[in-house]
């Protein structure tokens, strides 16, 4: 596994290199051999290229070493320019493995070029730098009970690629079991634009809200003493499933909700339902208690 930090190859040339004929044969096509090798063909003479270039620039430095770029000027390496058929600048060609697998003309926005960028590191021969086996061991050490060796492979990881989902969902779990609930929200707050129903971030955030709703919940055996005496008492039902999530029954949690709900659905707004979204959100789809869940759930409503 590659070290985290470090994007393959790391250190081993600057990230971004003015390139020539002499030297294109080492710094690209060699070199994509084990990074993917931006190629900028430009001129000092053509306007639009003085926008592009500091922008594929700052691309490739926020890429953190999986990608690296080379600037060629046309007119001093008219040969090269001639035998990948630039006819017009600038140019921008993404080498992969020897070989050009993608390209563009023209200034590009932010977000393409980003997308651009994307794309080539997918396709990198290093792979994600090790990032995915990391988190392996991340999710394994949580499992394990080792939370604050996770939190800080979670950390390592997202120092490497700051929007992982995977990680920041992790790292989010993590201080959640460690009790901080407070450090669990805030790293939820990193999740990218547009990434927040993603299923693990939606699992870590109905987590939190039942880790809450569970602190107080009340004793279960007082609360059983009030469902009996008045099996109606939909708010010790709920208070029930809450304090058996704390305790780790999710199961009989998921049982209390659907006699809840199977009594009033329509109590306090939904609030069985509710619940229960939140639990399966929070075990996540591929957990049998869930989908058990989820099936008495369906067959009850469409009853």
């Amino acid at each position: 596994m590659l070290e985290l930090g470090q994007g393959p190859d790391a250190g081993a040339a600057d990230l971004i290199k003015d390139g020539s004929e002499a030297t294109f044969m080492e710094d690209v096509i060699e070199a994509s051999k084990t990074v993917p090798v931006i190629v900028d063909f430009w001129a000092p003479w053509c306007g639009p290229c003085k926008t592009l270039g500091p922008a594929l620039e700052q691309a490739v430095t926020a890429a953190g070493g999986k990608v690296r770029m080379v600037k060629l000027d046309v007119d001093q390496n008219q040969g090269i320019a001639g035998q990948l058929r630039i006819q017009s600048i600038p140019t921008v060609y993404g080498f992969v493995n020897g070989q050009p697998v993608d390209g563009f003309q023209g200034a590009q926005t932010p977000s393409a070029i980003k997308d651009f960028i994307d794309k080539l590191i997918a396709q990198s021969p290093a792979g994600d730098g090790g990032l995915d086996e990391a988190l392996d061991m991340a999710d394994q050490m949580v499992e394990e009970g080792a939370l604050a060796d996770a939190a800080q492979t979670y950390a390592a990881v997202l120092g490497e690629d700051k929007e992982n989902i995977r990680a920041i969902a992790g790292f989010a779990k993590a201080h959640v079991a460690m009790g901080d609930l407070e450090r669990a929200r805030a790293i939820l707050d990193m999740t990218p634009e547009g990434k927040a129903e993603d299923p693990a971030i939606a699992a870590v955030r109905a987590t939190i809200e039942l880790t809450e709703a569970s602190a107080d919940a009340g004793e279960t055996s007082e609360l059983r003493d009030k469902i009996a005496a008045n099996p109606d008492d939909h708010q010790s039902r709920l208070d029930l499933a809450m304090a058996l999530v704390g305790s780790g029954d999710t199961e009989g949690a998921i049982d209390a909700l659907l006699e809840s709900f199977g009594r009033d659905r329509e109590w306090n707004e939904g609030a069985a339902k509710e619940q229960l979204f939140k639990l399966f959100d929070s075990l996540g789809a591929k957990d049998p208690i869930a989908q058990k869940g989820r099936r008495r759930l369906s067959s009850m409503i469409f009853a």
